[in-house]
């Protein structure tokens, strides 16, 4: 599968009942067949590897989707200051999920809070 552009929706939660569009994450990644992150593909492609954040009226920020190693399973982050060696949100086992439209995945955001999302968009990038 080639460079994938993934949206990720937040999904329902007690301050948005309804999930919110406005929150989430776009995200160009390497996904296998089955809709996985592919470490492998990632090594050959990382600069390609981008992540948008945006966050109802706040400003967007653009960053790097990273992975820290352990394989396919391994822990993937998204780190917006590529310079320095800290994460800003680490992925909760994003390796082991499938990129598919209604899937949900967890995200824990710069001030330590989980945040779960659904999976709206997966499209060539």
């Amino acid at each position: 599968m080639p460079m994938m552009r993934v949206t990720l929706h937040l999904a329902r939660s007690k301050e948005h009942p309804q999930g919110s569009s406005a929150h989430g994450y776009e995200i160009v990644a390497p996904l296998d067949a089955e809709g996985r992150l592919d470490p492998d593909l990632w090594k050959e492609n990382r600069a390609a590897c981008r992540v948008r954040r945006f966050w109802a009226d706040e400003e967007y920020d653009l960053g790097h989707l990273v992975h820290r190693g352990g394989g396919r399973g391994g822990s993937w982050a998204f780190t917006y200051d590529i310079a320095g060696d800290e994460d800003d949100e680490a992925g909760y086992r994003l390796g082991n999920h499938r990129f598919d439209i209604g899937e949900y995945v967890s995200i824990r955001d710069d001030d330590g809070v989980m945040h779960t999302f659904e999976v709206a968009l997966v499209e060539p990038a």
